[in-house]
């Protein structure tokens, strides 16, 4: 393996991260988001995801015959290192969101749009089989092997809010998600599945004033790709979200979600360092919320340590 090998894997921690950017929190398709990386390797890149169909920042709010067309633009910066001899990685995402919606709120029909800083995300993530601590030129020299981690998203309250509105682009709360995925290369083809669940801190200023706690949602997701030619690669992707009914000043909603989507994503180098993907999915059965398309497109500039 030569270098453009270290290249085809190191889009393992990025892609993951920019894709939680701006999807609705339970619904993200994340190829590569276990695969192998070396340690000392920094990406920074940008992000654009338009959503449009039956999607809100915050699925389980009490809106009905919604559709809605959101923009999100996000920047990102990832850094892999060592830890007790396995790869790990910490990155964060800062999203920037702009959305005409349209849908039924107590009745009345309604049209709004919402701009602004959007929630940011940090994510950690942790190899506890596989994928030892190797620098770029060790990497290099290494066959991918089989590999199993754990991860670590915080979801922080840190986007545009106003208690006087039902929709919003923040969700003045925190959101946790503990993850486990699994990452196995086969020749060209690889294998990914991770199950995880998102948990969720009370929104004591809902609309109006009133408390709003939410349900844990329990994720699962299952991929397959191939890669062309080095760092060049297909993967398709399906995930299940279940989960995630809320309580508004002690009355409980009808509203748990049973949720699953299929989607794509294209990986490829255009530059040393350089990197593009293109992902799409869509709705695959859904009961509340998760009804729509997203198409994303991403840029990351990759160095390593010296």
């Amino acid at each position: 393996m030569r270098e453009w090998a270290v290249r085809a894997f190191l889009v393992a921690a990025f892609v993951g991260l920019m894709l939680h950017a701006a999807m609705a929190p339970a619904q993200e398709l994340e190829p590569r988001a276990y695969s192998s990386s070396p340690v000392g390797t920094n990406f920074i890149g940008a992000s654009y995801t338009y959503l449009t169909g039956d999607v809100l920042t915050d699925p389980s709010l009490p809106v009905t015959n919604v559709e809605a067309h959101i923009g999100t633009t996000a920047l990102a910066y990832v850094h892999t290192f060592g830890l007790a001899g396995h790869g790990a990685s910490i990155g964060i995402v800062l999203p920037v969101v702009s959305g005409d919606l349209t849908g039924t709120v107590i009745d009345a029909p309604t049209e709004i749009h919402r701009g602004g800083m959007g929630d940011a995300r940090f994510r950690f993530a942790y190899s506890v089989f596989g994928n030892p601590a190797l620098t770029p030129g060790e990497f290099a020299h290494t066959p991918p092997s089989t590999s199993l981690g754990v991860s670590l998203t915080v979801s922080a309250p840190t986007g545009v809010y106003d208690a006087s509105r039902l929709v919003n682009v923040g969700t003045n709360r925190w959101s946790f998600k503990p993850e486990i995925g699994l990452s196995h290369p086969w020749g060209r083809w690889f294998l990914e599945a991770s199950a995880g669940a998102w948990f969720f801190t009370d929104n004591h200023d809902f609309y109006g004033g009133k408390d709003r706690s939410q349900d844990p949602i329990f994720t699962a997701q299952l991929y397959g790709g191939y890669t062309f030619r080095p760092g060049m690669w297909l993967a398709g992707a399906v995930g299940y979200a279940e989960g995630g009914q809320t309580t508004v000043n002690g009355v409980t909603d009808r509203n748990r979600q049973s949720n699953a989507r299929y989607g794509l994503t294209f990986s490829a180098p255009f530059a040393r360092g350089w990197s593009t993907k293109v992902a799409i999915s869509n709705g695959l059965v859904t009961r509340i919320g998760g009804d729509y398309k997203s198409i994303s497109v991403a840029v990351q500039y990759r160095w390593f340590d010296k």
